[in-house]
Formats: C-alpha cells, structure tokens, sequence
C-alpha cells in the first residue's frame, strides 16, 4: 500500500499533496494533505491517508476531504481531518468530531517573568497540582444537581462566570464566546450526564495537561504587543475537554448510527464513518449533544483557569487582576460548526468538522470578538511537555483554502502503548528536571506514553502550515512547569 499510495499522491507545492479522486471508486472529491515531505514520510506508514479517502465517500463533502500535517490514525477520520458538508445534501459524522468534543486549549498571559516565576515554579506547580484534579476517571469539588447540569449544557462559559469562576471579559477571548447555541440537553443521556455530573473542573489524562509557559522568541512584534505578549515574559496553557460526558456521547451516537446507514441509503467504507443527513432527526439530535459538550468543555476549561489564577494568587500574594492574567484566547479543536464560506465563487452554508484540527480565521470575520477582529483569530498550537508551544494567527488562505483551518498540535508519532514499550528504561521527569521543567503527574505509565518522541517536533509542523500560509508565527513558548493526568 505504501508503494501505490506513493504512486498516485501528486505534489501540489512543498507544503500540499492530494489525492486524486480515481485513487477510489466512491471518491465524490480529491482529497488534501498538508504537510512537508519529511513529515509526509510517517503519514504514509501510519496509513492515516486511507482515513483521508474514506472521508472523501462521505454525501455532501464539498472541495477536499483535508488533513493537517500533525495527522495520525483516529476513529473513522483521521485526527487532523477537516470535511465541510453542504448542508442541504450533506451528513454529520460524530467520527469526524471525535470522542473527546471541544477538546481545546485556552492561553492565559501574566505580567510576570521567567526571573519572577523560576525560583517558585516547584511550589506554583504544587499549588496548580493540588486545586485541579487530574488523572483517569478524576472528580472534582463541583457537584452539580440535574438542573445545574443542563444549565451547564447550555450556558457553558456563561454559567462558569456567573458562579464566579472568571471575568466577563474572558467570554470575548474564547471561540463562540464559550456558548454553541443549537445545544440540546434532552439529546444528552442519563448516563452521559452521570458521568459528567462531577469532573466539571478536573484535567483528565492522556495528552490533557497544565503547563507554565515562558515566551522565548516573538515573530510577530506588532501583534504580540497588541495581545499584551513580550519575550521572557511567563504564560499559562490550558488542554482539555469534556471528559467523560463529551466520550459518552459520542459512542453512544455511534452505535445509534450503525444500523441507521442503510435506512439512509448509505454504503461506507469504513462503520467509524457512521453518519447522518443533516435534515434528519438524528442529525438534530447528535448536533444539539455535541454542542452540550461543547459547552460544558468550555465552563470546565473556563473553571480550571479560574483556580490556576487562584493558584498564581496564592503563590505571588497578589491579585490575578494585578498579576495580569488575561486570557489570550480559547479555542476547539474537536467539533463541528455551521459556517458560511465562499465556494467557487459562491456562498454556500457548511458544516465544517474539525477533528484534531483549529479554527483559523482571519481579520474581519463576524465570527470573531472586537478583541480579534482586527488582527485575526489567535491560534494555540500545544506542543509535547519536553519541547515548544506557538502562538499563531489565522489567515485569509486559510478561508480561502482549508475553510479557515490550520493544525491542532504535534500529532502522535507512536501509539501509547509502543511508547510505553520504546521509553520504559527512562526517567522521563528527571531528564525534564534537566531541562529545567518541574513536572507532576498522576498514572504509572503516563510519562512514558507522553514522552517527547512519542510526538511529531511541533514546530515541523507549524513549519508546514506556515509554509502554507493558512497560520502566521506570533510567538513560541517553552515549558518550565508541568501537569499532567
């Protein structure tokens, strides 16, 4: 396979490849990656291509089926798989989500800076460590009612705020203002919502993570300093999502869809595909349970930055507002949204998935806050605990080519447990320790199948979307301290 995919992928430039739509019979478009050629290599061994034509079958997909380069094998879509569906002829694929809805990460600056924040980060981290659960299965002090949930399921960030978890001020700096609108809680089960009725607040594990954060090198002057960004200068990085409600959903509404393709009159290539027009009642349904999710992703995230500020007060002895801890931005990366872009010359209502991949839209956007309007949508992009993180900013070839969509962070290189298997000789905290990064953490194996080599070198791939030109470099951040579930 790896011989006949080389054969018919074609170079578009150095930094996209397609796939022509002869390369399957049931293609209804070519499909996109993104990426260089030494990146290139591993996608093609880790077959993730295959997930790019299978989303290239699906009704309703319009101009590509797409992929980012930090793509990996994922559930019925690859992780880092973008596909926009008409919304008249089109489906909605809880696949193309992902398990773990609005999994997303959140940036928050200080005024602080590294000689500021070195000489305490063991007992910042201790501090962070001890207010935010974390690790598989993790519970935190927020307990919430039946009516408190479904308030949660549609208020998302709002809710957050109005307990007194944050400023009014975040909800403008966080993507959809940390509330998707269509959310439905009677979509969501009993026991989805059990699930969820107490982690609000918690990190999870796997690649979830806290991390202080200090700014070693500014691309972009002009706008780092409109966001308030200068080099050496300390942040904090938020990663998670909605934890076991958002996986909840997701499998049961991937079962529900199974036995329904036939009904549909659907022949997929692959069942993880398992999908549904988007008139139909269990199009609805999922999407008003997604976005649920969505939200409360958004008040979970929204929350644990409220204690991480508590955490600097406690520590620095003085307040978040005068330690300057404004939020940067919020944004998702496993979700899918109702979008107007232009296709063809033509605007044309989509529904645009996003598994693994981010918003990246350009200045002028309505969907974007006046805090971003002007300058374009901030981008984080995660790296792994050992290396960098970016800053980035959304651009006009990103709407023009990706349906305003760049990376979401490093991508696996390996598996968990081939990590696990490759790295279980190592001490990874004092290698870290080495480097100058304090870490806690929580679960045997999580060090190992987090290790730095079990991940892409991030800045390769947003070597690749720059390249591209759908993200512009604002600035990169190396970890000093970490958390991890």
């Amino acid at each position: 396979m790896e011989r006949s995919i080389n054969t018919i992928l074609q170079k578009v430039n150095n930094y996209v490849w397609q796939i022509p739509k002869s390369a399957q019979n049931d293609m209804r478009v070519p499909g996109r990656i993104y990426t260089t050629q030494k990146l290139l290599n591993h996608i093609i061994r880790d077959n993730a291509f295959k997930q790019v034509i299978n989303v290239a079958t699906l009704p309703g997909i319009v101009k590509y089926s797409m992929a980012m380069p930090d793509i990996h094998w994922g559930y019925g879509f690859p992780i880092g798989g973008v596909a926009a569906m008409d919304v008249k002829n089109g489906v909605v694929s809880p696949g193309g989500v992902g398990y773990d809805i609005n999994c997303g990460v959140r940036l928050l600056r200080t005024n602080l800076s590294l000689q500021d924040v070195k000489p305490r980060i063991e007992k910042l981290i201790d501090t962070m460590f001890n207010e935010v659960p974390c690790g598989v299965g993790s519970t935190g002090r927020i307990v919430l009612s039946n009516r408190e949930m479904d308030d949660v399921l549609v208020r998302g960030s709002h809710w957050a705020i109005s307990k007194g978890y944050g400023w009014t001020e975040d909800l403008e700096r966080t993507e959809e203002y940390g509330q998707m609108k269509i959310a439905n809680p009677s979509e969501v089960s009993a026991r989805a919502k059990k699930r969820g009725h107490n982690q609000l607040g918690t990190l999870g594990s796997g690649n979830h993570f806290l991390e202080v954060q200090v700014i070693d090198e500014i691309f972009d002057h002009k706008l780092a300093e409109k966001w308030e960004l200068r080099k050496n200068q300390i942040a904090v990085m938020i990663h998670c999502g909605s934890r076991g409600l958002g996986h909840q959903i997701c499998d049961e509404f991937g079962h529900r869809l199974i036995p329904m393709l036939s009904k549909f009159g659907l022949e997929l290539p692959d069942k993880q595909l398992a999908c549904a027009p988007l008139d139909s009642d269990i199009a609805k349904s999922y999407l008003g349970a997604m976005a649920s999710a969505a939200n409360y992703a958004w008040a979970n995230r929204q929350i644990i930055m409220h204690w991480v500020r508590g955490s600097f007060e406690e520590v620095f002895g003085r307040s978040a507002s005068e330690l300057g801890m404004r939020l940067i931005y919020d944004v998702a990366h496993n979700i899918a949204k109702f979008e107007e872009h232009t296709v063809d010359g033509e605007k044309r209502q989509l529904l645009v998935h996003r598994k693994g991949a981010t918003r990246s839209f350009p200045p002028g956007r309505p969907e974007l806050s006046s805090f971003c309007k002007d300058t374009g949508q901030p981008v984080i992009i995660p790296g792994d605990m050992g290396r960098s993180s970016y800053l980035l900013v959304g651009t006009q070839k990103a709407m023009d080519e990706t349906f305003g969509t760049t990376c979401h962070g490093a991508g696996r290189f390996m598996s968990r447990r081939a990590a696990v298997r490759k790295h279980c000789n190592r001490s990874i905290n004092q290698e870290l320790a080495q480097k100058g990064i304090y870490i806690r953490w929580i679960g045997r194996d999580t060090l190992l199948e987090e290790a730095p080599e079990a991940y892409k070198d991030v800045s390769d791939v947003v070597d690749a979307v720059v390249g591209a030109g759908i993200s512009r470099k604002v600035a990169r951040l190396c970890p000093i301290g970490v958390i991890k579930g």
